[in-house]
């Protein structure tokens, strides 16, 4: 399936006139974003930490030089990028060519090594997980990630049999509605998603210039309440509110957005996106 930028015009939008502008691309993916903000003028750095991403990244750089970077590392570590930019967008969760490609172990739709990492590279795929984690704690993942009803008797299936392959975890799976909540808390489990969403979130406020936005495209809805909980404490103003004058807040809201109709028929993995965004005031 060719890889369809979501809530892209919904993001342009919120961003304005970009050209000359600093932005971060926190997810690469295929580039749709970055190639859109270079399009309009933009700096872009981008981050993704799939290695697979290189042959998109080389074209880009081919095309637009000096105006793109690359840091090849999870979006967690824009901390360590170097001075304030205009922007940080986020395009969350697992790509289109990543489940696509069947030997990623992503899908339960073809049959290949249990992987899942979004990092080839990295040390811990869904095998490695469900060998070295409990029946509580695999049991745990499929609660908090899946919200799978009957986790700890499907822990303790998951356990007894350790699947090697996708398909010999979708054969463990007697419910059907099970299969893909349990693919996305084992997948999210192992790269980390949440924890990652937490930290580079935590790094964006030192990150952007007064004026500056961060926005946020989410699908799953863990990831959209940690974004959403993190944009409300920062658009919270501080201080009593009986007191007749209460400090600024640090950020003011974006009008948040979702897929219109013509976006759903297009692309149906849009289903659940949901775009919000914030403004540094100061």
């Amino acid at each position: 399936m060719k890889h369809i930028p979501v809530l892209l015009n919904a993001v342009l939008d919120a961003l304005g006139d970009i050209g000359g502008k600093r932005i971060v691309d926190c997810t690469f993916g295929a580039g749709g974003y970055t190639r859109a903000f270079l399009e309009r003028g933009a700096n872009v750095v981008a981050f993704d930490r799939d290695p697979n991403v290189l042959v998109d990244v080389e074209k880009i750089k081919h095309e637009y030089g000096d105006r793109f970077d690359f840091v090849q590392a999870p979006f967690a570590e824009i901390a360590q990028l170097d001075g304030q930019y205009d922007a940080i967008v986020f395009d969350l969760g697992i790509s289109s060519m990543q489940i696509d490609v069947a030997e990623r172990g992503f899908s339960f739709r073809a049959d290949a090594r249990l992987d899942m990492r979004m990092d080839s590279n990295a040390e811990l795929s869904a095998i490695d997980l469900i060998e070295r984690s409990s029946v509580a704690e695999i049991a745990d993942i499929l609660r908090e990630y899946g919200d799978v009803k009957k986790a700890n008797i499907l822990a303790r299936a998951i356990k007894d049999a350790l699947p090697q392959t996708t398909f010999a975890l979708r054969d463990l799976i007697h419910n059907p509605k099970d299969v893909a909540p349990v693919f996305q808390a084992l997948r999210i489990a192992v790269n980390d998603e949440m924890g990652q969403v937490k930290v580079a979130l935590g790094a964006v406020p030192d990150k952007l210039v007064v004026g500056g936005q961060c926005v946020c495209v989410t699908f799953h809805s863990l990831e959209d309440r940690i974004v959403k909980n993190t944009f409300r404490k920062w658009t919270t103003a501080p201080g009593d509110p009986r007191m007749p004058v209460v400090a600024q807040a640090q950020f003011h809201a974006i009008k948040s957005q979702v897929p219109n109709q013509e976006e759903l028929e297009n692309n149906p993995r849009a289903r659940s996106a949901h775009m919000r965004g914030v403004i540094k005031s100061y």
